[in-house]
């Protein structure tokens, strides 16, 4: 069966579960602790990974989330943990290791970076890219502008949860890195889930940035 643009927008549309996962653990970090939150969010890992079990390895039949998984998951994940299992181990790893600020913007590139490519490839995508004939100019490049968009908001909003002890000069290459890697890992990746990739690696990269441009305003 032909994957559509209704059937892409119904399954990226599960990735806005990426503002209820930071929203909660704010929530919980605030009333107890970040170790909490994290536990809490570990909790819930474990249960989407209990009801994959049930889909993939038992084949049982589950009310209501059986029509759901079959409608709004890819071929390719049919006997596979899902994207929504992949993306929740990303936001544990990168709001357990990263600068709070640059976790945020990770998530948040992962969904609607993700989000934008698809539905922007899906109905304006008439350019394809060398090399990669799934990706378009068009969905490749509304990714990278959301991307950048999302890092600005998240870095130069005084309200976002956080800081990075970095000047607005400085902020910008992180903005910049972190747009750029999660677009390009949305690009390369098809095999792999870049719903882990990409806050992986566009976290890392923005903090490892983030290091080395403290670490020159230290010196200079």
């Amino acid at each position: 069966m032909r994957w559509n643009f209704k059937k892409e927008l119904a399954r990226k549309f599960v990735h806005f579960l990426s503002v209820f996962v930071l929203l909660l653990y704010f929530f919980i970090a605030d009333i107890f602790s970040a170790r909490i939150a994290l536990f809490i969010l570990v909790l819930i890992l474990i249960v989407l990974i209990e009801l994959e079990y049930m889909r993939i390895e038992v084949g049982r039949r589950i009310p209501l989330l059986s029509d759901l998984w079959r409608y709004m998951r890819r071929t390719k994940e049919k006997d596979r943990l899902g994207g929504d299992v992949f993306f929740l181990i990303g936001a544990i790893l990168v709001l357990s290791i990263f600068d709070v600020k640059i976790a945020i913007a990770a998530i948040l590139m992962t969904t609607f970076g993700d989000l934008s490519a698809a539905v922007v490839g899906s109905r304006f995508g008439y350019h394809k890219l060398p090399f990669f004939k799934e990706m378009s100019w068009e969905g490749s490049l509304a990714e990278l502008a959301v991307d950048f968009l999302i890092a600005f908001f998240v870095f130069f909003n005084p309200f976002v949860y956080g800081t990075l002890l970095l000047s607005n000069y400085a902020l910008w290459g992180v903005v910049i890195v972190m747009a750029v890697t999660a677009t390009v890992v949305e690009t390369l990746v098809y095999k792999l889930d870049d719903n882990l990739m990409i806050p992986v690696f566009a976290g890392f990269n923005g903090q490892m940035i983030f290091y080395i441009l403290s670490y020159i305003n230290k010196i200079i």
